[in-house]
């Protein structure tokens, strides 16, 4: 299998004035494509921080992190945003979407920041709200909608670019036990279908729908083994 993500002694450390926090304490793993991977630890752990050096949203103090065989740190401002637009799709605990706008509108956004014309964009964009069960949503503002309906347009909107990689930051820590039930049916699907899913959350029963659990705690990976449900 090809390695979407290699991480090799990365490191963050947070300063403040004659404060330093070590975020990140050396952490080595490898995620290939396809997989579908918890990162559970306790809030303070570090899996946050992990997500954004994952997300090319920032960057290790020290080690390396090999993106599908690229190094991140020599990419230079605009291929990292051309990256987190095209390649990563982000799902978040707080769902981002912009009140004033329809979901297809809120779907469409990331292909707005790519170029995309206007009608190929709202063509793809209801394509994706139908892919996660809203066909009959699109028109619908984030106040019409539920929660779990309002994630499922936060998962719609990662995916709108088809990218290789998803990113889920406690994707279920808002919801009801029915919306995050389906929320995790539709990370499953994907799955199924070939993405690569890298789930953070603080709890073990999200967790095990992964196929594996990569346990973080003080910044460093203490366990990675296979889940229950595909060992």
């Amino acid at each position: 299998m090809k390695a979407i993500i290699e991480l090799a002694g990365v490191r963050k450390t947070y300063r403040s004035g004659s404060i330093e926090f070590e975020a990140l304490r050396g952490v080595d793993t490898r995620i290939d494509e396809g997989e579908y991977v918890a990162v559970i630890g306790p809030s303070g752990s570090g899996k946050s921080t992990l997500m954004n050096i994952l997300g090319c949203l920032d960057n290790p103090t020290e080690g390396s992190y090999l993106l599908a065989g690229e190094d991140v740190s020599r990419m230079s401002e605009a291929q990292l945003a051309e990256v987190r637009n095209r390649r990563i799709g982000f799902v978040f605990q707080q769902f981002h979407l912009l009140s004033s706008l329809p979901a297809w509108r809120n779907v469409e956004l990331p292909l707005v920041y790519a170029g995309v014309p206007r009608a190929a964009r709202r063509e793809r964009a209801i394509e994706a709200l139908t892919r996660v069960g809203l066909a009959d949503r699109i028109d619908n503002k984030p106040g019409e909608l539920s929660g779990g309906q309002q994630q499922r347009v936060a998962v719609a909107r990662a995916l709108v670019t088809e990218p290789a990689l998803i990113l889920a930051d406690e994707p279920t820590g808002n919801l009801d036990s029915a919306s995050t039930a389906d929320v995790l049916a539709l990370l499953e699907e994907l799955h199924g279908a070939g993405r690569t899913i890298v789930l953070i959350t603080h709890e073990h029963e999200v967790a095990r729908n992964a196929q594996r659990n990569l346990v973080i705690r003080d910044g460093e990976i203490t366990s990675d083994e296979l889940t229950g449900a595909h060992a």
